[in-house]
C-alpha cells in the first residue's frame, strides 16, 4: 500500500490526469452534441405532430420502443440508473466496484436515448459518470487500477465530465473535491485540475468560447437591494428542502405502478410526446428556457405555471430511474423562482423589473447550492457558465442564506441521500477485505483532536496511522506527535471496511470541542 507519492508519481498521475481530460472532453462532447441535436429534431417532429395523427402515433411508438431499449440496458447494468453520481461517490468511497466499459457504453446510449427526445433531465450527471468510467479505464490500461491511483483517476475523470458538459473547468475540479471526493487533497485537486482543464479544451473547441448560460443583464444589483437576497435565499431553502423530499420519495411513488422498476422509464417517455406538442420550447433540460426566461413578460402565471411544469415532470422524469441528470433541471428551476420573486417584487414596487435578470443568476447558485449542500461549486459553477465576475458577492449571500435553511430544515446533500439508497455489492466488500487500503483524513479547525497527541486520541483499534502531513512535510507518527488543525493524516484500514471506517473517523476526528 502506498502511503507517500514522489514528486516523479506526482506528475505520472497528472499527466493520466491530462489523458483522462482529452478523452472525457471527446466523448462528453460527443454526449452533449448528440443530445442538444435530437432535443432539436424532436422538437420539430413534435410541432409537426399536431396536424398529423400517423406521426402522433408514430412518436408514441418510438418512445415505447426506446423505453425498452433503455429498460434492456439497465437491467444489463443497473448502475446507469439516474445521474450517476451517487454511484461515483460510493466507488471513491470504497463501497461499489463498478465495471468501466459496460457503464461507458450504456451510459452514453441509454443518456441520448432517455435526454435526447425532450425529459426534463440534465447531461452534466451522466457526463460526470462517462468521465469517472474513462479515468477508471485509464487507470485499467496504465495499471493504476488499485487503491488511491485508482480512485484519484476516476476522480480527476469526473472533474473532466462536468468541466466538458458545462464547459466550466474550476467548478469541475471543486465539484469532485467538495462534493464527491470530500477531501481537498492537494494529490487529486491537482490531477482532477488538469484533467478538467484538459476537458474544457476539447469542449471549446467544439462548441466554441461562448458561455453555456450568458444571461444578459444591464446593472449590477445595488446594495440597497440586498435585502431581497435575504428573503429569496429564505424562499430557496424551503423550495430547496421541498425538492429533496420529493425526489427521495418518487422511487416509492413508482413502485405503486407495479412496473418492474428497469422499464419505469415508459412513462416520462410516453408523456413527453404531448408535453412536447404543446409546450416544445420548454421541454429538454433547460438551458433554453433560463435564456428566454426574461422574454417571457412580466406574467405571474405564465411564470408560476412553468414552475409547476419543469418541476413535477422533472420528477417523473428522474424518479423513473433513466439515464439522466438533476444538474440542469435544479439550475433550471432556481432561475425561474428568482424571475418569479423579481416580477413579484416589481408589481409590489419594491424593486425594478430590469434586475430581473440579475435574480435568475443569484437563484440559479442559490438552489443548487441548497439542495447539494456545495455552496463553492454552486457559486463557481454559475460563475463560469455565465461568463461574468460580477456576481461574487451576491452569489455567495444568496447562497450562503439557502444553504442554512435548508441545513436548519436537516436536508442532507442530494446526492449523498440518493447514495445511500443505492444496492451495494456485499460480495465485492467480502472479497476486498483481504486487503489494506490508504484513507487520508483532513483535520478541519475545531477537530475535537486539534492540539492533542496521537497517544491520547481513541482511534478505532483496527486502522493503523502511517503518516501525517503537515502541509508538504511528512511526520513520521509517534505517541507525542501533536495533531494540529490542517494536518492531514493517512490511515492504513481494511479495504472491505473502508466506507465504514471512513465515517466513524469523521464523526470522531471532525466533531467541534
Amino acid at each position: 500500500m502506498k502511503i507517500a507519492f514522489s514528486d516523479n508519481e506526482k506528475l505520472r498521475l497528472t499527466l493520466e490526469g491530462i489523458l483522462v481530460g482529452i478523452l472525457s472532453g471527446a466523448v462528453v462532447s460527443m454526449f452533449r452534441w448528440s443530445i442538444a441535436h435530437s432535443l432539436k429534431i424532436f422538437q420539430g417532429l413534435y410541432i409537426a405532430a399536431r396536424s398529423n395523427l400517423w406521426l402522433t402515433i408514430a412518436l408514441l411508438v418510438f418512445m415505447i420502443i426506446s423505453a425498452i431499449i433503455v429498460g434492456i440496458l439497465i437491467k444489463g447494468e443497473p448502475n446507469i440508473s439516474g445521474s450517476g453520481i451517487p454511484q461515483v461517490e460510493a466507488q471513491l468511497g470504497g463501497e461499489m466496484n463498478l465495471k468501466w466499459w459496460p457503464i461507458l457504453w450504456r451510459k452514453f446510449v441509454g443518456g441520448i436515448m432517455s435526454i435526447g427526445p425532450g425529459l426534463f433531465l440534465g447531461r452534466e450527471g451522466p457526463s460526470i459518470q462517462l468521465g469517472a468510467a474513462i479515468g477508471q479505464g485509464v487507470g485499467d490500461l496504465t495499471h493504476d487500477n488499485i487503491g488511491v491511483n485508482q480512485r484519484v483517476l476516476i476522480a480527476s475523470g469526473a472533474a473532466a465530465g462536468l468541466a466538458a458538459a458545462f464547459s466550466a473547468p474550476i467548478a469541475g475540479a471543486m465539484f469532485v473535491l467538495e462534493e464527491v471526493y470530500h477531501n481537498f487533497s492537494p494529490l487529486v485537486w491537482i490531477t482532477s485540475l488538469a484533467s478538467a482543464v484538459s476537458a474544457n479544451v476539447i469542449a471549446l473547441y467544439v462548441f466554441g468560447l461562448q458561455p453555456v448560460l450568458q444571461v444578459p443583464y444591464e446593472y449590477s444589483l445595488p446594495i440597497k437591494y440586498y435585502w431581497h437576497l435575504i428573503v429569496l435565499g429564505i424562499i430557496l431553502g424551503l423550495m430547496g428542502r421541498l425538492y429533496q423530499i420529493v425526489t427521495l420519495s418518487m422511487p416509492a411513488i413508482y413502485n405503486k405502478t407495479r412496473l418492474p422498476r428497469y422499464i419505469q422509464g415508459i412513462i416520462p417517455l410516453i408523456l413527453i410526446v404531448p408535453l412536447g406538442m404543446m409546450f416544445p420550447n420548454l421541454i429538454g433540460g433547460g438551458n433554453e428556457v433560463i435564456l428566454n426566461l426574461d422574454k417571457y413578460g412580466s406574467s405571474l402565471i405564465f411564470l408560476l405555471g412553468l414552475l409547476a411544469l419543469r418541476f413535477i415532470y422533472s420528477m417523473i422524469s428522474y424518479g423513473s430511474g433513466v439515464p439522466g441528470g438533476i444538474f440542469l433541471p435544479i439550475l433550471n428551476l432556481g432561475a425561474i423562482i428568482g424571475a418569479i420573486y423579481a416580477v413579484t417584487m416589481s408589481q409590489l414596487g419594491l424593486l425594478p423589473l430590469y434586475f430581473e435578470s440579475n435574480l435568475i443568476i443569484f437563484a440559479m447558485a442559490g438552489y443548487f447550492a441548497c439542495i447539494s449542500k456545495a455552496p463553492f461549486t454552486a457559486i463557481i459553477l454559475v460563475t463560469e457558465m455565465v461568463g461574468s465576475l460580477k456576481h461574487l458577492m451576491p452569489l455567495a449571500v444568496l447562497s450562503l442564506v439557502a444553504y442554512i435553511v435548508v441545513d436548519l430544515l436537516n436536508g442532507a446533500p442530494i446526492y449523498e441521500a440518493l447514495k445511500e439508497r443505492l444496492n451495494l455489492n456485499s460480495a465485492f466488500l467480502n472479497r476486498v477485505s483481504k486487503f489494506n487500503d490508504r484513507l487520508e483524513m483532513p483535520i478541519y479547525e475545531g477537530s475535537s483532536i486539534d492540539g492533542k497527541y496521537i497517544r491520547d486520541i481513541p482511534f478505532p483499534k483496527d486502522i493503523l496511522v502511517v503518516a501525517v502531513y503537515r502541509g508538504e512535510r511528512q511526520l513520521i507518527p509517534r505517541g507525542d506527535t501533536l495533531i494540529k488543525a490542517g494536518d492531514r493524516i493517512v490511515f492504513m484500514v481494511n479495504a472491505g471496511q473502508r466506507a465504514r471506517v471512513s465515517k466513524k473517523l469523521k464523526d470522531m476526528i471532525n466533531g467541534i470541542n
